[in-house]
Order: C-alpha cells, then structure tokens, then sequence
C-alpha cells in the first residue's frame, strides 16, 4: 500500500522524475524483479530509504545531442559532474494529460507538474537527472519554447498561483489524485530574465514528500527545474541543486 501510494503522488509530478531516481544511486543491490527500462513507477515508488535502481540497470536512454534550439538547450551527459542525465522515458503507467487543480486559482500550479509547463508551449525537451551525491534526490529539468509574450504570462502566472494557494490544493490526471500544501515561495538565484520558485509537500494515501520547483525564462524560452527526494519523506528537504540550475541556463544562453 505504501509503495501504491508514493507511486499515485509521484505520478503528479513531472513524468521525467521516474526516469531521473533511476539515476539517483550507483551501488544498488540486486532485486528479483527487473527495472522497467521505461523508467516505471516502481522505481520511483521505493519506500523510504530504500535506493533506487542505477540508470544503467534502469536502462535509461542517453539524450540527443545537437538538433534544434531546444534539443541544444537541454542539458546532456556529461554537463554535470556527479549526476547522470537520461532521457525521458515516460512511464507506461503514468496517466496521460495535464493534472487539473480544485481550485481555479491554482491551475498554472497543477499545470506545471503536468507533461508541459502549461498549454502554451510549443515545444518541450525534458531530462532526468540523478544525483550520485544525495541518495534518493530526483531532479528533472524541461526546456520549453514559447512566444516571448506567452513565456512572460507564464511567469507572471506563476507567481499569481503561488501567492494565491498558500493553504494548498488538490489536483486530479485520469483516476489519479494528489494534495498539495504548504506552498510557500523561496528565494532562489538564477541567471534567467525571470524566476519563481517555491516548495510544496505532496502526498497521497498517507505518503508525504517535500517538491522544490523553480521556473525561469531566458527570452522565449522557459526552464523548469523540479527537485523530490524520495528517500527522505516529509522530513526531508529538497532543494534543486545550484549547479544543475546554472548549467542549464548557460545551455540556453549557448543555444541562442
């Protein structure tokens, strides 16, 4: 039940963060059940404590490199010293749709946890990226391309939802629902046009865990960055690491 759980609240959450706990441990031991090479929901619902698959048994697959703008901007294997970066590999499991918010109010928030930032973007390229630092850590990082004016609403958005839904909300993709509260916004340097960032608990059936998302636009272009620590529960912060943010907005710079 436990691991049903976690698997329901991880599944409103960015699609990319199955593929990036994948990542998030080298030295694993062995199980009698194969790792879905899709990056499945049983990897990112391990109980507390419990390390994740390592990408290489996972089966994670290496992002492009070169291509479009976007392609370009996303970050690779090898930018970040100490993380492995796959490929998003979309969970069979996972519903399809953007996650719809209780209250008006809150949409661009539920918005953001969904496949896209929000139904404006034209494009999105997304990675996992696991820590070998910090067990349990899962970070993904999108990059979206926008008109300029649509990246701008997005932010302003953002930060509308943020201030507004403090006391938290519900937000429900197919049969799939999740709670989310204490929404508080945090300071976070980037090096983007603009940002907001802000941490919220998630839970479902019981299960907690503490999200750090930070949204930054570079021109017409829109990076999110989400971090859940799936070791540590509600008593465990996660915060997305410095270094992943600053590598990724110096991709975008590179990019255009």
């Amino acid at each position: 039940m436990r691991m049903k759980a976690r698997a329901t609240m991880v599944a409103l959450v960015p699609a990319l963060l199955f593929a990036a706990v994948g990542c998030s441990s080298t030295n694993t031991p062995a199980t009698d059940k194969a790792p879905d090479p899709k990056g499945s929901a049983g990897s990112a619902s391990a109980a507390p404590g419990v390390p994740a698959p390592s990408a290489a048994a996972a089966g994670s697959a290496a992002p492009k490199t070169g291509g479009s703008r976007l392609e370009r901007s996303a970050l690779a294997q090898g930018d970040l010293p100490g993380y492995q970066v796959s490929a998003q590999g979309k969970n069979p499991n996972a519903p399809d749709g953007q996650p719809q918010a209780d209250k008006k109010a809150c949409q661009p928030l539920a918005d953001v946890m969904g496949d896209k930032p929000d139904p404006a973007a034209r494009e999105t390229v997304s990675r996992g990226i696991g820590s070998q630092k910090q067990l349990g850590l899962a970070v993904s990082a999108a990059v979206s391309s926008y008109s300029e004016s649509d990246a701008k609403a997005l932010i302003s958005r953002l930060k509308a939802a943020v201030a507004a839904c403090g006391s938290g909300f519900s937000a429900k993709v197919e049969k799939q629902a999740g709670a989310y509260r204490e929404i508080r916004p945090v300071d976070y340097r980037t090096g983007g046009d603009e940002s907001v960032s802000w941490t919220m608990t998630a839970s479902a059936e019981g299960v907690s865990a503490q999200v750090h998302l930070v949204v930054v636009r570079k021109g017409d272009t829109v990076a999110r960055l989400t971090a859940l620590n799936v070791a540590g529960g509600a008593q465990q912060k996660a915060q997305v690491p410095q270094e992943v943010a600053d590598k990724q907005l110096e991709k975008i710079q590179k990019a255009r």
